[in-house]
């Protein structure tokens, strides 16, 4: 077979590419073979026939010689002997590269198969950045084994599928590749779902032999209709790929005997004009259903994908569905970023759909790079390749392509990463709306900024892009960066004045001989561990009184860290007691976690309480404008009107309710509020107002509140 294959595979280049290089594809045939000799595959075939059929997939591509070869030896390094240098030496620097870029990680070892799994697509993103072409080969690789899945053992099968599913056929749809795209969706809805594969290919095959008539008598009309107009048009019906039926059958609870347009039509005519008379002379052939009409000429998706699409009504009530697009446009739609491939030289210019793919390769770099975690930017990739997109406008009308359910904050940061960290409130179509709007088809979008403003934790759970993920989190660490940098300099400086000096005494010198001794990549970087309570104040203050030889004085003086609620995420106050101004409070260092403020009475502190290391004294500041969370209960009677007095009265003392619910409790409930107060005082006011009437039996501050 793999002899068959490779003539073929001869014949095919021959049809497009020069002598030299089908020397070149018959040499990497030979060097494949010679190195893959001995080895078969899991089905009993010599393991040869696989690269050999990788490389027939991407012909249909045009793909050119240094992709073929590069095909035909994706699997030496990973499966052979073979060394780099010596595909370099036969085949070139750019042959080595991809083949480089296609081989996995195996010889690391991993904790977990997501781990894996993950470090492989960073590798092969970082390679497909430099070379396109490496997922071009990728996914051809992904598509020989997807055909071949039965030879392997069903769990292994499933997982397989599974992430074909998740990850290449997105990626397959996002560079415009349709045909691979549809049949990995197919092959892995078979695996995945082997008994609903089986009973929909039966109703399709059932189906078809039921339709065909009407199929014809539609084509028919559609040819008749175009002729009549003086417009030179190919027709021809298509079958729906057999996922898009399952998946129209799942979105729309129907039966397969429901599904009434498992045939769609396409309409391919020779330029941009006749695409738009085509449309006029179906639409006066069979009326079109309102809403059902989308423009991808004017408006492309992503991919590159242009088209339009309407669906009509057509004979015995049956919705049609039609694509009319120049055959320029069928050439995109079916092979996308390969249908009009050009490999980049000094002298060729970037096509529009090359710089596309080239924006979003780099967005996903930059997410990589700001991703600690491989699983982390694995889960952004899948945010990424969600296939359904919106198309929204700027201000200015720039067209914005966001996928399905993206929000106001993810427009933001396609916009610019500023714009995104800066934004405070949203106009969509000139109306005000929360930042969390999910966007719509056609909307416009302003966005408003402020000079200080930075990003919510709260919109990470939101934005649906990975961009605006990996930049809200990159903000946000920084911010407790910065924020326990400045902690941790307060809580040096109080362990150096109980040594008997001061932090600003400290030479820079000595900083350096620190830094290199804990092999902390910056001073902000220790500063930043003591605030996170990674590094204790008083063992830095000693190491940097011992590199500098400055003598140690005990002066007895600890000095208090003052509380001024201001400080950010670097200091948190403890939830189990809620300490509010006024309050007698203590520090808690906790690593990772920075200073925690407790109440000195906090239930919880009662354990451990005996590591003084761990512990700071805190005091309030004089001038806090904060305002800070309380809990508090009353025992009320059960009658009408109650809980508006309640309320009322807690608005007349100037404070909010964040959150209230109840419990009965027989002929009384209670009431559980948890209240914004500037402080203890405030408190006091409340509850002194609350008293006053008649329905309250009893109130009092609570610690926590039951759910």
């Amino acid at each position: 077979m793999a002899s068959t294959d490779a003539e073929l595979l001869i014949q095919e280049t021959s049809s497009y590419l020069k002598p030299d290089d089908i020397d070149n594809i018959k040499a990497a045939l030979e060097f494949s073979t010679t190195a893959h000799l001995g080895q078969t595959r899991q089905s009993g075939e010599p393991y040869v026939s696989h690269p050999i059929a990788v490389a027939r997939i991407l012909t249909t591509l045009h793909l050119d010689a240094q992709a073929i070869v590069a095909a035909l030896l994706h699997d030496v390094l990973e499966d052979t002997n073979t060394r780099t240098e010596a595909i370099s030496d036969a085949f070139g620097k750019p042959v080595a590269d991809m083949v480089e870029g296609l081989s996995k990680l195996d010889k690391l070892k991993f904790e977990t198969q997501e781990d894996a799994q993950a470090e492989n697509f960073r590798k092969m993103l970082m390679a497909m950045a430099r070379d396109v072409r490496v997922i071009l080969i990728k996914l051809a690789d992904r598509l020989h084994n997807m055909r071949t899945l039965e030879a392997v053992q069903q769990q292994k099968s499933v997982r397989i599928a599974r992430e074909t599913m998740e990850i290449y056929a997105p990626i397959a749809n996002r560079l415009g590749l349709n045909t691979i795209f549809q049949e990995l969706q197919d092959l892995s809805f078979k695996f995945l779902h082997p008994n609903r594969y089986a009973v929909l290919t039966k109703a399709i095959k059932f189906a078809r032999g039921n339709r065909r008539e009407v199929v014809g008598k539609i084509l028919d009309a559609i040819r008749a209709r175009l002729a009549e107009s003086e417009i030179n048009a190919e027709a021809k019906g298509r079958e729906k790929h057999l996922y898009g039926i399952y998946k129209k059958m799942q979105a729309k609870h129907l039966a397969f005997s429901q599904v009434l347009d498992i045939y769609g039509f396409r309409v391919l005519v020779d330029d941009i004009p006749s695409c738009y008379l085509a449309l006029g002379a179906l639409h006066s052939l069979y009326k079109p259903l309102p809403g059902k009409f989308k423009d991808y000429i004017a408006i492309p998706k992503a991919n590159g994908y242009q088209s339009l699409h309407t669906t009509l009504f057509g004979p015995f009530g049956t919705p049609i569905e039609i694509q009319i697009r120049t055959h320029e446009m069928n050439k995109i739609a079916e092979a996308g970023l390969a249908s009009h491939w050009l490999y980049k030289t000094a002298e060729t210019p970037i096509n529009e759909l090359h710089q596309k793919t080239h924006q979003w390769l780099q967005t996903l770099l930059e997410s990589l790079s700001q991703s600690g975690d491989s699983v982390e930017f694995l889960e952004h990739l899948k945010i990424d390749l969600f296939p359904d997109e919106v198309y929204v406008f700027s201000p200015k009308g720039k067209i914005f392509a966001l996928p399905r359910g993206a929000t106001a904050v993810d427009f933001a940061y396609s916009v610019h990463t500023d714009i995104g960290n800066r934004c405070v409130a949203v106009k969509v179509n000139f109306e005000l709306v929360p930042l969390r709007t999910e966007l719509q088809n056609g909307d416009r979008v302003e966005i408003t900024t402020a000079p200080h403003a930075h990003p919510n934790p709260v919109w990470l759970n939101f934005v649906v892009t990975s961009r605006a993920r990996s930049e809200i989190r990159h903000a946000l660490k920084t911010m407790h960066l910065e924020e326990s940098a400045k902690l941790g300099e307060r809580l040096l400086s109080q362990a150096l004045s109980s040594l008997g000096f001061k932090l600003q005494d400290i030479p820079d010198s000595c900083w350096e001989r620190l830094v290199n001794e804990t092999s902390a990549k910056s001073r902000q970087e220790i500063l930043a561990d003591i605030g996170l309570g990674r590094r204790l104040n008083m063992v830095i203050a000693k190491q940097l009184a011992r590199v500098g030889d400055i003598s140690q004085q005990e002066s007895g003086n600890n000095a208090t860290i003052t509380i001024q609620g201001t400080e950010g995420m670097a200091i948190q106050f403890a939830k189990c007691c809620r300490p509010i101004p006024g309050d007698p409070i203590i520090g808690l260092i906790k690593s990772g976690q920075g200073l925690i403020i407790h109440t000195h009475d906090c239930p919880s502190l009662r354990k451990g309480r005996s590591n003084a290391e761990e512990w700071l004294d805190v005091v309030w500041d004089k001038n806090i404008s904060k305002l800070f969370d309380v809990n508090i209960k009353l025992i009320v009677a059960n009658q009408r009107g109650v809980l508006a007095k309640v309320a009322a009265s807690i608005a007349e003392a100037e404070s909010n309710i964040e959150n209230v619910h109840f419990s009965s409790e027989g002929e009384y409930t209670a009431l559980y509020f948890t209240l914004q107060v500037s402080n203890r005082l405030h408190l006091a006011n409340i509850m002194r107002n609350l008293r006053k009437i008649t329905e309250v039996v009893r109130i009092t501050r609570v610690k926590s509140i039951p759910v």
